[in-house]
Formats: structure tokens, C-alpha cells, sequence
């Protein structure tokens, strides 16, 4: 069973065991959260979201519609996911542009991803990074715009 703490505000029905969600975070209706992730305080999580298991996300992160996070994902505190590619005040699309986290990746503290882009599996972004193309599999990123510094092994 997840372990909710009483002043988060979770309308999700489909938390997988073992998934723990912190103090004043929001989760919608419909949103899935797979076994042993770690929603941290502050966090909100919309309903068309997917995050997978082993998944911690810090505090301070909105993961808008359209998101999908695989299995094994770091996301650090304040990082900024985005799904909308030209937002106006009332003006919504028919469809959100989410992001995609591939398995093991790891996105540093306020880091920034702009919408419809790709992280590779077992990518590493850096703090600060403003990612603004697909990242490949296994490359660390930093910047603003986000560059490939190297690449790691697993």
C-alpha cells in the first residue's frame, strides 16, 4: 500500500505499493504512479501523467499532462518540466506536448525541459540546463541551451 501523508491531496486511485507522497503535494484523477517512488512535499502531479516504479521526485517539480517517466528516474528539486509550445493565458491546444523520461535518466536541480523532447535512457542532465533537443541515450547535458559534455556508462 502507498503511504500518503495526511495534507497531501491525492485523487489518483492507481499509486502502486510502497509509494510514498509527502506533505502538500496534489495528484489528479487519473494520474499512475508505479511501487517504491518517492513523491516529495510540494509536488504536483497532473492526470495524464505515467511515472514508473523506483522513481523519486523532489520537491518543487510540476509534472504536467502528457508527461511520461520511466522506471529508475531521478528528477530534482525545482526542475521545470513544460508540455505546452506556444502558452497563452486561456488559449489551450487539443493536445499537450509532454515529455518523455526514459529509464535511469537523472535531471538536476532547476534544470528546465522543454515540451515534446525525449530524454534517453540513463541521460544526465545538469543543474540549471535549459534542454531544448532530444537528449541521447547515456549523454550528460549542461547549459543554457543544453550541449552534450560527455557521455557515461551505465
Amino acid at each position: 500500500m502507498p503511504k500518503i501523508h495526511k495534507l497531501a491531496d491525492v485523487k489518483s486511485t492507481s499509486i502502486g505499493k510502497e509509494t510514498r507522497v509527502w506533505q502538500f503535494s496534489v495528484i489528479f484523477e487519473g494520474a499512475k504512479i508505479g511501487e517504491r517512488c518517492n513523491i516529495c512535499a510540494h509536488t504536483l502531479v497532473e492526470g495524464d501523467v505515467v511515472i514508473g516504479d523506483n522513481v523519486t521526485i523532489k520537491s518543487g517539480v510540476f509534472v504536467w499532462d502528457g508527461t511520461r517517466v520511466d522506471n529508475d528516474v531521478f528528477i530534482g528539486p525545482n526542475v521545470t518540466l513544460t508540455n505546452d509550445k506556444f502558452p497563452r493565458s486561456k488559449i489551450y491546444p487539443n493536445g499537450f506536448a509532454g515529455i518523455h523520461i526514459a529509464t535511469g535518466a537523472s535531471v538536476g536541480a532547476s534544470a528546465t525541459i522543454l515540451p515534446g523532447l525525449t530524454i534517453g535512457q540513463y541521460a544526465m542532465i545538469g543543474a540549471g540546463a535549459v534542454v531544448t533537443k532530444n537528449v541521447p541515450e547515456y549523454a550528460v547535458v549542461a547549459g543554457n541551451p543544453a550541449k552534450i559534455i560527455r557521455y557515461i556508462e551505465k
